[in-house]
């Protein structure tokens, strides 16, 4: 089904909630460019069109490495007030409300910056703009070892009155298994944490059954391959693990061969709370609104299917009752009960 030019205009006007997104990859570009000239650029990359070009992934290793070299350019605190203002203006223009945003202190540690400085530094840019509200997720970023993850919990946990609602665990699946953070993710909930961990995107189902059974998560980034272990899925389903799905970054970074082979519509054939998201979308060229659109082409699904996925998102955001409560009548009117829909019913 092609989309036509009034649900391109209905996509771009529908409130929009969003809960994986990392600040750090959603910078605009020409905000990106800015902060790479301050910092005497890449003679690799001596254009802004040669910034948007360099994003563009042989495989999911070398968008760890563009990650890396693109991160290069946030030194100083100023500039993470400076990309965070960027992000929420940018996201507010394409009708954004509500975001729980992955931030990923420990990258910067070389710069002789502690998460708190981060944290703060990024509040700051948030609150310039008011009309959307974020709140922060920073990730551990297991690439550092468990130890070091343990001291950036303690840092982040004092960090509430910045908007820290949560933690995540982003960054080498493979290497750096769920299995060794079981008792980190235990005194983050200890400390009232809400916690998220990406797997089942790099690494197969045994990862995601660990985020699961081991860091008993809240929610899991991706979750790509859990479909390769039905029961696995049955049990997502049965706790009501909230999947923050991201499927044209899995195109992007050839997790998954094409959106076709996406397993969000099994997913959600199966009952799974899930909520649609666009991960990095100034390193995949894409937006919310391109999301959901490639999901109404692709799977047919029609405005209802997209409002209620945006309700399954407000269901399994780390909002109060009440909240979302005011969050679900912001985005989908005021005779909206939870619950009442399926993307696919």
């Amino acid at each position: 089904m092609e989309l036509n030019e009034s649900d391109r205009a209905w996509l771009a006007a529908l409130p929009k909630v969003e809960l994986h997104l990392h600040l750090e990859g959603a910078i605009p570009l020409p905000t990106l460019w800015t902060l790479a000239e301050k910092y005497g650029g890449d003679p690799a990359t001596p254009s802004l069109e040669a910034l948007q070009a360099r994003f563009a992934y042989r495989d999911f290793a070398h968008f760890i490495d563009t990650w890396v070299w693109k991160n290069r350019f946030l030194r100083e605190a100023e500039d993470f007030t400076l990309v965070a203002e960027a992000v929420a203006r940018h996201l507010s223009a394409q009708g954004h409300v509500y975001v729980e945003a992955f931030c990923s202190p420990p990258d910067f540690a070389a710069s002789g910056l502690e998460p708190q400085e981060i944290l703060g530094a990024l509040r700051r840019g948030l609150d310039r703009v008011p009309q959307l509200r974020v709140a922060l997720v920073p990730d551990l970023v297991r690439d550092f070892g468990p130890r070091r993850a343990a001291r950036t919990l303690a840092q982040v946990a004092e960090c509430a009155d910045l908007g820290v609602i949560g933690i995540g665990l982003g960054g080498s699946e493979a290497d750096f298994p769920p299995a060794l953070f079981t008792e980190i993710f235990a005194e983050a909930r200890r400390r009232g944490l809400r916690t998220s961990c990406h797997a089942g995107e790099a690494a197969g189902a045994d990862s995601v059954r660990q985020a699961l059974e081991l860091l008993q998560v809240d929610r899991i980034g991706h979750a790509t391959r859990a479909v390769e272990d039905r029961g696995l899925v049955d049990e997502l389903v049965r706790r009501g693990t909230g999947l923050e799905l991201c499927p044209l970054s899995n195109v992007r970074t050839g997790v998954i061969p094409s959106l076709a082979e996406h397993p969000i519509r099994r997913y959600l054939e199966l009952g799974a709370r899930l909520s649609v998201n666009t991960d990095d979308p100034a390193m995949f060229h894409t937006s919310l609104a391109g999301e959901y659109g490639a999901l109404m082409e692709l799977f047919r699904l029609d405005r209802a299917a997209i409002r209620a996925l945006v309700e399954s998102a407000i269901a399994i955001s780390w909002l109060p009752d009440a909240e979302q409560a005011l969050l679900r009548t912001r985005c989908l009117g005021p005779d909206r009960p939870a619950g009442a829909a399926s993307p696919l019913d």
